[in-house]
Order: C-alpha cells, then sequence, then structure tokens
C-alpha cells in the first residue's frame, strides 16, 4: 500500500519541476512571465495530474491561464520525457487561490485585531 502512494509522491514532484522549469526558462511565452507552479496534485493511476499555479498580478491570470491550456502539448511531452512510463498524465491546470485567500483572511484579522501591544490577562 505504501509503494503506490510514494511512486504518486515521486511523480508528483517529478511533474512540478517538469512543468516549473519549462514555464521559467524553456517556453516563449509572454504571459508566462511570473508564472510558479505551486503544486501537483495526480490520480493514483497517473491517469490525470492537477497542475497548481499562481501568478504575480491579478491581471495576469486569464492571460496565463490561456498560455498554459495552449502549451498543454509541449509540457505533456516533457512530462512523458521526464516520467518514461506506460502513461503519460493528462494535464489539467487549476489556479491556486490559497495565497489570495492567506491576504483576504489577514486583512480580515488586521481589520479586527489592528498590530498593537496585547492586553495582558487578569491572574498570570
Amino acid at each position: 500500500m505504501g509503494a503506490p502512494r510514494q511512486r504518486q509522491r515521486r511523480a508528483n514532484e517529478a511533474i512540478r519541476e517538469v512543468v516549473g522549469q519549462a514555464v521559467l526558462t524553456e517556453l516563449a511565452d509572454p504571459r508566462l512571465q511570473m508564472v510558479t507552479i505551486t503544486a501537483v496534485d495526480s490520480s493514483p493511476d497517473l491517469g490525470q495530474a492537477k497542475v497548481y499555479w499562481t501568478v504575480l498580478g491579478a491581471s495576469r491570470q486569464a492571460g496565463a491561464a490561456a498560455a498554459l491550456e495552449s502549451c498543454r502539448g509541449a509540457l505533456q511531452a516533457r512530462v512523458a520525457r521526464a516520467l518514461r512510463s506506460r502513461q503519460t498524465p493528462h494535464l489539467v491546470f487549476v489556479h491556486d487561490d490559497l495565497q489570495d485567500e492567506a491576504r483576504r483572511l489577514t486583512a480580515l484579522i488586521d481589520a479586527v485585531a489592528p498590530d498593537g501591544p496585547l492586553p495582558e490577562a487578569d491572574g498570570e
């Protein structure tokens, strides 16, 4: 039971590295500037891999999504060469909104409890 999960974990990391490196240095599409591959989550049979990405600047999100979709074939070919398995995962690109949510929650916390000294509790 541990071996398939370990294989899936190694594949996820390899896919993240291959796609991230390709986006960073190998693909010439200017819409991919400032795109970061944050994580990969593949299915247990490695038939599909969700590639999570983020981009600096919300205004670039739509262009980056379109660029990733148009480069899917080239990226899958690179993944196939790196994995050397019978089946190449179908890449699905998903915008990673975790950082946006973290910023939103931080702003809410700051609105409720602005920076300053915390009041000391009685009896301590």
